[in-house]
């Protein structure tokens, strides 16, 4: 698809993590894609993706690039955001065993767990049912990933793994715990650019 001027402008934001992947998948999907490390690089976007990696880190490093409070504001002002495995615990309302000093930019009324699902050497794949995005499964990777122990009235659950939740969605907010940029599957950001769509109006 070639990006044009209705394109939806998406920002990953670019302090640590995978994100060089989820750039390649939104750009192949027809967005235009910037990196974000600063206030002015997110003002610039309609939407912004939160990706994998270290929470801690990434929360670290977002107070230190002083994007973290405009990160809040453009959550609570409604921007849509998709946060994968670590986004999904940055978007979280409460982290349940988080660092003492981490603090997540909330917006999804969910508590989450990290690594609940072990270390490293316990990542897998599983075909993953996801109703909302067609009868076909979801190809889903998780790497140390995280999942959501509680859900608030307001909160969608769109995917578990044995009653487990691992994707959820608020309003403009999607929360995954897995990798679908790793697996080459694109339906939840084809999901979430079609949410930005109709946001911005492009």
């Amino acid at each position: 698809m070639t990006v044009g001027a209705s394109a939806p402008r998406v920002g990953v934001l670019a302090l640590q993590g995978d994100v060089r992947e989820h750039a390649a998948m939104l750009g192949a999907l027809g967005a235009e894609v910037s990196l974000v490390r600063t206030p002015a690089q997110l003002a610039a976007v309609d939407a912004l993706v939160l990706p994998g990696g270290e929470s801690s880190v990434i929360d670290r490093l977002a107070r230190q690039f002083e994007v973290r409070e405009p990160i809040i504001a453009r959550i609570q002002a409604g921007m849509p955001v998709l946060g994968t495995c670590a986004g999904l615990i940055l978007l979280a309302d409460r982290i349940l065993d988080g660092l003492p000093t981490q603090l997540p930019f909330g917006g999804l009324d969910v508590d989450v767990r990290r690594n609940a699902f072990g270390s490293q050497v316990d990542s897998f794949e599983t075909a993953l049912e996801v109703p909302a995005l067609g009868e076909e499964p979801v190809r889903a990777t998780f790497i140390r990933a995280p999942v959501v122990e509680r859900v608030g009235a307001g909160v969608e659950v769109l995917a578990a793994v044995d009653d487990r939740v691992v994707a959820v969605e608020q309003g403009a907010l999607l929360g995954i715990a897995f990798h679908p940029e790793v697996s080459g599957e694109q339906r939840f950001h084809r999901r979430f650019l079609e949410r930005v769509r109709r946001v911005s109006g492009g």
